[in-house]
């Protein structure tokens, strides 16, 4: 792909090239519950890649330690797509975004700055001169370092048309490469966004410049409606995430995006992306398992139910033409169906074989690890299906070698019983041992943990799911921790729903930890 980006690159005789700029390691990531840890966002980044997607928004760097660390390493380790950082506008965070993306081949640096009068008015308190002023000065000051700069006046589709029109003449003029306008908070309608897109490229001289990009929320459930009418309407660049997650109700969902293009390219004039589809599912199921926001079944492409028929005529209709009822195959988007994947005499080369087609990409201690819990869980259940398999493997993706880990639990209780629990946790090579009592079995072990670690901790979210159907199913485990100040989600899987649980409570802790030595490692650089 030519650098920087322009308007006319992507046309050819098989139509428009539309770039996918996936912002799930950014956006999507301030989901509340959604927190990776870095060893997680590059994984995430990888099968992004995978996936084909051209620019991946890494973080926005100045705003923790952490994400300042999580994007350095994604610039680090990972090729194949422009890596970019958010900023303000701000020299401080434009600073901090190009020192964090210094490693990386193709960089870009992402400025925003709100322009409409509600944001200028109430929280920049700054009239439209200054404004002006200071996103000319950021562009310029962002081109120093980065030769790729996108803008982003924030909350567009509430700005003043004519303020708007000013405020992208002006950054381009200053060096702007792509002005991306958000639906900051999902307001727009779709022909009403449309129509705003349009008038950008017709009144903008500058516009054949950079490229047009848009960011849709999805406050009123047309995030993707209203990005598919803008590159219709002249946009080049669509900003979204893998299964719409992101602030709020989430952003325009990648999935959905490419599938409408392909699907429907006699409408979209053959626009096109350089998605791989056939890695849709492997990365929706990623980001999944890993953000742990479970995927609705009725969630269209990437949803439990999305290929399955269970009215007599659609399954009639179905057998006798696919199409009557389908308009994408299950094989186009990388869906394989959640049959018998594994058993209990399936050995390692299978074993790693069907994790890389569920999208996983594990170190061979990884395997060996994930291996044992594959085993172990096979002798207990009759089925193992791929969910059981993403489930256990998930444990292994960027986990915590230096971290607690359970290794025996005992419980009991009942009606007239008090309830007890007993656990032993290893921590490097060292077992430790306690006990509680609790309000419940999973409240005793919660606090047999805590005598352990000398953590003190405040639960604020517990839920439980199935991670596949049937008696023996694997019992999944979500959970959001209040600890030192800070809200950390955990996940754990067993077929036992208080190991899981247990498996759920190390998982916030090692996250705590693991952050904890994150940020002093990067203090110590300073």
């Amino acid at each position: 792909m030519p650098e920087p980006y322009r308007i006319g690159d992507f046309k050819n005789k098989m139509g428009k090239r539309i770039i996918i700029f996936d912002t799930t390691l950014r956006d999507g990531e301030q989901a509340p519950g959604a927190s990776l840890n870095a060893f997680e966002k590059v994984e995430v980044a990888k099968q992004l890649v995978c996936l084909g997607v051209d620019v991946i928004e890494a973080g926005f760097p100045i705003s923790s330690p952490g994400d300042f660390a999580s994007v350095n390493q994604i610039a680090k380790n990972i090729k194949g797509a422009v890596i970019c950082a958010l900023a303000r506008s701000l020299n401080k965070d434009i600073e901090a975004a190009a020192n964090a993306l210094k490693p990386a081949k193709r960089k870009r640096i992402h400025v925003f700055l709100a322009t409409s009068k509600i944001h200028m008015q109430y929280k920049l308190k700054k009239a439209e001169d200054e404004i002006l002023k200071i996103a000319e000065s950021a562009v310029k000051y962002a081109r120093k370092f980065c030769d790729d700069v996108e803008f982003s006046p924030e909350d567009a589709s509430r700005t003043e048309p004519d303020f708007l029109c000013r405020v992208i003449e002006k950054v381009i003029k200053a060096g702007a490469t792509t002005v991306n306008i958000p639906d900051t908070v999902g307001y727009a309608q779709t022909s009403e966004f449309g129509a705003l897109i349009r008038s950008i490229c017709n009144r903008v001289p500058n516009i054949n410049q950079a490229v047009v990009s848009v960011h849709c929320h999805n406050d009123l459930g047309v995030a993707v409606a209203n990005s598919l009418s803008a590159i219709k309407n002249g946009a080049g660049q669509i900003e979204c995430t893998v299964n719409g997650i992101g602030e709020r109700a989430g952003n325009a969902a990648v999935e959905e995006i490419v599938m409408n293009l392909m699907t429907r390219k006699d409408f979209f004039d053959h626009m096109y992306t350089g998605i791989n589809p056939k890695e849709i599912y492997k990365t929706s199921r990623l980001v999944s398992s890993l953000t742990g926001f479970a995927i609705a079944p009725n969630k269209s492409i990437v949803g439990g139910n999305a290929f399955r028929h269970e009215s007599g005529i659609h399954q009639d209709g179905v057998l006798k033409k696919r199409q009557t009822y389908e308009i994408i195959s299950p094989d186009d988007v990388g869906f394989y169906g959640q049959g018998l994947v594994m058993g209990k005499h399936s050995g390692r080369h299978a074993f790693s074989d069907r994790l890389k087609q569920l999208g996983f990409k594990l170190t061979i201690a990884q395997v060996e690890k994930a291996f044992v819990r594959f085993k172990i869980l096979a002798d207990k259940k009759k089925e193992v299906f791929d969910d059981d398999l993403s489930a256990i493997v998930e444990e292994q993706i960027g986990g915590f070698p230096e971290g607690w880990v359970l290794t025996e639990l005992e419980f009991k209780g009942g009606t007239h019983i008090n309830p007890q629990a007993k656990v032993k946790l290893q921590k490097q090579k060292q077992i430790f041992e306690a006990e509680s009592y609790g309000d419940g079995p999973i409240d005793s072990c919660f606090k047999a943990i805590e005598k352990i670690i000398k953590i003190k901790s405040k639960l604020l979210e517990y839920s439980i799911s199935a991670v596949t159907s049937g008696k023996d199913a694997l019992g999944g485990v979500s959970l959001k921790l209040e600890i030192k100040k800070q809200h950390i989600q955990g996940r754990g899987a067993s077929t036992d729903i208080i190991e899981a649980s247990a498996k759920a409570y190390l998982n916030a802790v090692n996250r705590v930890l693991l952050k904890t030595k994150v940020i002093a490692n990067r203090n110590g650089e300073v």
